[in-house]
């Protein structure tokens, strides 16, 4: 029963990592159009997007480590293994790509078409960071011995 509580809390802490990013694809071409007042709103949001899956982040994380504790595989299986790889990956990216580009969004001589073509091809880019580290917890494929 606990096993499958935490496997619940783990899926949810997923759909929370994932779920905003797509919502922020709509709200980037409603960025391009936006004065700074509204421009302000939509930052925000943004803002509000990473800070939520980074916190699902950690609930992920953590919830992740009690199910290999409990669970029937180890720490060399290759689908953990590969999880664990681009986890590291998204977490060096997620702190670089978005909050320094959205604080550019407020300094001066700053072009706003650049910062939101960044924006998006990094909202893709993680997007498919968390795809691929879905895709290896859903199939779990046996890439190597391990």
């Amino acid at each position: 029963m606990l096993y499958r509580l935490l496997l619940y809390v783990h899926i949810f802490s997923v759909i929370l990592s994932i779920g905003p990013f797509f919502v922020l694809l709509p709200l980037i071409k409603k960025l391009r159009a936006s004065e700074a007042g509204t421009q302000q709103a939509y930052l925000d949001i943004f803002r509000f997007s990473v800070r939520l899956a980074k916190h699902a982040g950690h609930v992920l994380v953590a919830s992740g480590v009690l199910l290999v504790l409990a669970g029937p595989w180890t720490w060399k299986t290759p689908w953990i293994v590969m999880t664990l790889i681009l986890m590291a990956s998204s977490l060096f990216f997620l702190a670089r790509a978005f909050s320094p580009t959205i604080r550019k969004f407020g300094e001066k001589g700053q072009d706003k078409d650049a910062l939101i073509q960044l924006l998006r091809r990094s909202v893709w880019i993680y997007i498919v960071l968390l795809m691929a580290m879905l895709w290896f917890m859903v199939t779990k494929p046996a890439l190597w011995q391990g």
